[in-house]
């Protein structure tokens, strides 16, 4: 540091400093996903860790939820294990709003086409923001391996519930996050294509599991 200058962050630093010693407390605020094109992971849990998502009537159910409410966000990646699911995605409104379709979309149509009245999420989710390709990388990567950690199957393309698996339809890359050459992702799957139909059915979603 030359001469008596101070960075931004030196005087954020010192401002906090002041306060703090004055019994101030700082939150820090959340950055907030409306039309600025940031790419999210996000997880969330069921109520418990129960193991919903075992049974395919709940599975299906989910993807019908998902595909809803793609003007919220774009998707690119995801898996859906037994009790939590992982996103990778591009929200168009806030990344809350984007949550709330998507988890309290699920829990109206559970009621409303399961017949539960059952706690079905843990209040909340994790987020992490996509910083470069190779963040993205290794989200994706996370995303495709996490069935296989879990024992669930042997290799990633074999796991139905997950983007991994060949046949879903997905939102490109952002541009910002794609390489120079996307031929394979980190556990050997295949390029992810464009969606092609955002407003599949949930007759088509549930013909298209019940293949695997």
């Amino acid at each position: 540091m030359k001469g008596h200058g101070f960075s931004r962050a030196d005087k954020v630093a010192k401002k906090a400093a002041a306060l703090a010693a004055e019994g101030w407390v700082l939150k820090l605020r959340r950055e907030h996903a409306t039309n600025n094109g940031q790419t999210y992971f996000v997880t969330s849990e069921t109520w418990e860790r129960r193991a919903l998502f075992r049974a395919d009537p709940w599975a299906r159910l989910f993807f019908k939820t998902l595909l809803l409410h793609r003007e919220a966000y774009l998707l690119h990646e995801f898996v859906l294990m037994p009790d939590h699911f992982h996103l990778l995605f591009t929200p168009s409104q806030t990344l809350e709003r984007a949550l709330q379709l998507i988890k309290g979309g699920f829990s109206y149509n559970a009621k409303k086409e399961l017949g539960s009245n059952a706690e079905i999420w843990q209040r909340g989710f994790s987020d992490h923001r996509i910083r470069d390709e190779a963040d993205y990388q290794k989200h994706v990567h996370y995303i495709h391996l996490n069935p296989v950690k879990k024992l669930l199957c042997e290799r990633p393309t074999e796991y139905k519930y997950s983007s991994a698996c060949p046949g879903w339809k997905l939102d490109p890359i952002p541009q910002g996050l794609k390489p120079s050459s996307f031929a394979t992702t980190p556990c050997g799957t295949t390029e992810v294509v464009p969606l092609q139909n955002q407003s599949t059915s949930v007759s088509n979603i549930s013909e298209f599991l019940q293949r695997r």
